[in-house]
């Protein structure tokens, strides 16, 4: 179940909100009587209410907007159990001062936002005896082990325990707490009006994540990297998983590279089986696998892993991807040669996407020439690849047949940039930007005017995608609906 809250400064607002979301399938909502101005009638708000309510007042040291003082404090959280709340929040410090009464059950809450403190267990086990029906316990997860800590609390809880870590390393806790055992996790009205960091909207969670059908027994795969929060993964995944009725969920992580290998080892407990690689990470998970495909031991990179029995097992989605869709763009030269045997070909960026689309066109007979900003990442990609490198600056004088951008230069939100001046763009001339959003950059569009032919990152990332969910799953993926649910994402217009 998922437990929206609601926040407004009036009453009838908050009334609105609170039936316009029983509306759209919300069974449980919390009301912040902390953010109503002026004078509060509990009556109002709950008389007729359409559906089971938390009633939370929060302090500001708690995350709150109440500035009254504290009796008065306590009085509203008393008032709101006199008139028979479904749930009344009550933090740690105060559960004591406020009895049970009627039938309100007691929500007794945590809330830090420095950190997720060592001693979990002993706070869990004081707030047990503070006689609670739910426990809440919100923490700011510092690393990735934070969650593990946090979830792991939430399993071998008696009390049912809503454990959340805070920020964007913790939003895994609140898509993946009702998978531990939790009565329920919290989401925000919209997403623009987060009550706390890394919180998803109601929206979010019910129609990305599908929450309330994750269970004991779901499946968990996802995404690493950092920043992660631009990821489109999660969409197109959770999507082609929902479509075909698989107990499976895609997770965004956040793991910085001094936490990967921790969060590699750990990761099963989270009921992990399976991974997508993206930036930083897709060189360094290498020092992590068990087992690697051949064409990771050859490029270096590996952007998707499988947990198996065996250990973890790297693969190369963009490799393949990326070349299939350069294939299918040329025109045939030849029919036992690739349509990129003998063509020249400027790659941009020496990053792990670059890797991959070297290593597979200097293996189909291309001439490859690496440029990157950093000319001593391009020289080792390029004494890696066979290829040749050239200083970022002197791109252009390469006359190439295809030029590849393997840089984030273009991708939201600076799409006003360009890792090519658009003079130096041919007719002749295929152009490949791996950036997928926008699907239509400044690089796409101008080499779209002057008549080149386009590979663009939505392609490649449909294409790796679906191997993704072909290894995860074991079944045909769902290609079309990937794309239209990437498309409608990004706002790009149908090719």
């Amino acid at each position: 179940m998922i437990c929206v809250s609601v926040a407004r400064g009036r009453h009838r607002h908050v009334i609105a909100e609170h039936r316009h979301l029983v509306e759209q399938g919300a069974e449980l909502v919390e009301l912040r009587i902390d953010y109503i101005n002026g004078r509060v009638n509990l009556k109002r708000l709950l008389d007729d209410r359409p559906c089971p309510v938390i009633a939370t007042c929060r302090r500001e040291r708690d995350g709150g907007k109440y500035k009254g003082s504290e009796a008065d404090r306590l009085m509203l959280l008393r008032t709101a159990i006199a008139e028979g709340v479904d749930y009344v929040d009550l933090e740690e410090d105060i559960a004591a001062q406020i009895p049970r009464f009627g039938k309100t059950k007691r929500v007794v809450s945590f809330h830090d936002f420095r950190q997720t403190p060592e001693d979990l267990e002993e706070l869990h086990e004081r707030m047990c005896g503070m006689d609670p029906d739910v426990l809440k316990i919100a923490t700011l997860a510092n690393h990735p082990g934070d969650n593990f800590r946090m979830l792991n609390l939430v399993r071998q809880s008696k009390v049912p325990t809503v454990g959340l870590c805070m920020g964007d390393i913790g939003r895994p806790t609140r898509i993946l707490c009702g998978r531990f055992g939790a009565p329920f996790s919290y989401a925000t009205f919209h997403h623009e009006r987060t009550l706390a960091p890394g919180q998803l909207s109601f929206e979010e969670m019910r129609d990305v994540y599908h929450y309330d059908e994750i269970n004991g027994e779901t499946d968990v795969y996802g995404v690493i990297g950092d920043p992660i929060g631009h990821s489109l993964s999660p969409l197109v995944h959770n999507a082609a998983f929902h479509s075909l009725g698989l107990n499976k969920v895609y997770v965004p992580f956040r793991v910085a590279r001094e936490h990967l290998k921790r969060f590699l080892d750990h990761a099963r407990e989270l009921g992990i089986k399976g991974l997508s690689v993206t930036i930083p990470h897709k060189e360094s998970v290498l020092d992590s696998l068990t087992k690697a495909e051949e064409a990771v031991q050859r490029i270096g990179a590996a952007n998707t892993i499988e947990f198996t029995p065996d250990g973890l097992v790297g693969h190369n989605t963009d490799y393949r991807a990326a070349m299939d869709a350069l294939e299918e763009t040329l025109p045939a030269t030849s029919a036992d040669k690739s349509p990129l045997h003998g063509k020249i070909c400027l790659v941009l960026g020496a990053g792990g996407v670059s890797k991959a689309i070297a290593h597979g066109l200097r293996r189909r007979g291309a001439h490859v020439v690496i440029s990157s900003r950093t000319l001593a990442r391009a020289e080792q990609l390029a004494k890696d690849a066979d290829a040749r490198a050239v200083d970022w600056d002197a791109r252009h004088a390469i006359k190439a047949d295809i030029l590849v951008n393997g840089t984030p230069i273009g991708m939201h939100p600076r799409v006003d940039d360009s890792p090519y001046d658009a003079r130096y763009l041919k007719p002749s001339m295929a152009v490949f930007d791996t950036v997928y959003n926008p699907e239509t950059t400044l690089l796409v569009k101008e080499a779209r005017e002057r008549g080149c032919m386009i590979v663009t990152g939505v392609d490649m990332f449909i294409r790796q995608a679906a191997l993704q969910f072909e290894m995860f799953t074991g079944k045909d993926a769902p290609a079309k609906l990937m794309r239209d649910t990437l498309k409608r994402a990004t706002g790009a217009a149908k090719l």
